[in-house]
Parts: C-alpha cells; structure tokens; sequence
C-alpha cells in the first residue's frame, strides 16, 4: 500500500521572525519521511507584524512550504479551515493540525505517520494515555484541563482521552465536509462533534504537550468562561447523541 499523503497546517498569528525557525524544525522531519517531502502549510490569520514577511521568504526559498495570508484575523477555526482547503487542492490525503509555538513536538509526527495507513479517518495527540504528559505547564491550567477532559471523555463515549489537544490528523476530505461554525478554540471539540456524528474511526497516540518559551509572546488560549461553555455544550451534544442515534450522518465522503 502506497503511503498516504499528508500536509501539516500550522495557524499563525503574529509570532515574529523567530517563528520561521521553529517551523523549520517541522519540514526538516517531513523532510525525513517516506516518499516525498510532505507540504507544510501556514496559514498567515491576518498577523500585523513581521511574521506574515518572515514566512513569504521562507517560502520563497523552500519548494515545500506553502503560505496562505488571511486580510485580516479571522480566528484559529478560520485558519484551520483554510488551511485543508488548501491541503485539499494539493491532493493531500491527510491533514494534521499543530501550533506555531511547537508546543507540540514535532518529532511526534512520525507517531501519525505510523497510522495513516490504518483504518482509522481521525488521529488525536494525547497527553492523558501511556506515554503522553505535560512538561511545564502550570498546575492550575493542568487540574483545569484533566477535569475537563475527562468529563469531555465520559459524556462523548469517545475512544479518545485528550479531546481538547489540537495536535491531531484528520482525512482531508471527512473536514472539509463538516459545517464547522467555531471561529476560535472551541472548533476543536465541535470537529469532534461532526466527527463523532459521521461515524468517524479515531485511535490516539501519546505525545508530551510543553509550555511556551519565554522568548514567546503569552498563549492566546485561555481558559475563559465562553470557551468552558462552548466545549462543555459540544460534550453535551455528543452525549444527547448517544442517547439518539439515529441523529447520525451518513459519511457520504468515503
């Protein structure tokens, strides 16, 4: 079987010059894979400093790099978006979505690549299985998220256990048929909710999430009171499909 093709999407928003560097890291293990170099896509979300320059040079230079400028902010589910279009004209058959910051760990890719091949459509990154963690993060962001997550898991039924990770990959083509409506973080459990309806196949594989450098400007995630409300209303909306699973969609893009 030949390998599936992949391109990795990463949303970026006024991360600077540096930001060029961190990205280099990822094409150098796309570099290492199987087959041909797979695509890397940044998606420019409207950045007001010098990043969106930073990364037309780079991708002057590098045949594997592709930028996509949004004219102006229009949210991480935006980019996410655009982003697998663009993946899609490409003839990718895989998206996997990571963050600028490489919070995630790059080399971590290669753990995709072993299950793209498989029967599964969706791939999550998770720091709550065997071989997962955290490295750095905050206790009180840590308590937050494992009570979050956990509840997420047992309302959902899902066989995931990191649900609000972003470090994930998903067939192409099973994306961009979900009507997805988040313009921001909340887009992460609301794919779940799509993928869940369309009778996606998902695995996981372990992965260690580490906190922004210093050097870094501070994380747009937080944990505010809309986005707490937002994942605990697609929680429950899986969790009401359950209950009504007749509600579920026909994939009819396999």
């Amino acid at each position: 079987m030949a390998d599936p093709s992949l391109a990795v999407v990463i949303p970026v928003y006024n991360e600077g010059e540096a930001v060029v560097a961190r990205l280099r890291e990822v094409t150098a293990v796309l570099a290492g894979g199987p087959g041909r170099a797979a695509p890397l896509i940044a998606v420019d979300d409207g950045g007001s400093d010098t990043s969106p320059a930073a990364l037309d040079r780079w991708a002057g230079e590098s045949p594997a790099v592709t930028v996509v400028h949004h004219p102006s902010n229009q949210g991480y589910g935006a980019a996410l978006r655009t982003g697998a279009v663009r993946a899609g004209e490409l003839g990718c058959d895989w998206v996997l979505f990571m963050d600028s910051d490489l919070t995630n760990p790059p080399a971590d890719i290669g753990r995709f690549r072993a299950v793209l091949d498989g029967p599964f459509e969706l791939v999550k990154a998770s720091r709550y299985m065997p071989g997962g963690g955290v490295d750095g993060v905050p206790w009180s962001r840590r308590i937050v998220s494992v009570v979050g997550n956990r509840s997420a898991a047992m309302l959902s039924g899902l066989p995931i256990t990191d649900l609000t990770n972003g470090f994930r990959a998903i067939r192409t083509e099973a994306f961009l048929a979900m009507p997805l409506q988040e313009r921001g973080f909340p887009v992460i459990l609301e794919e779940l909710y799509w993928a869940a309806r369309m009778g996606l196949r998902m695995t996981q594989i372990p992965s260690v999430l580490a906190n922004r450098s210093g050097d870094q400007r501070p994380s747009a995630f937080g944990y505010r009171p809309a986005v707490v409300a937002a994942y605990a209303r697609y929680a429950g909306l899986m969790a009401a499909d359950r209950l009504r699973p007749s509600r579920k969609e026909q994939p009819a893009w396999r």
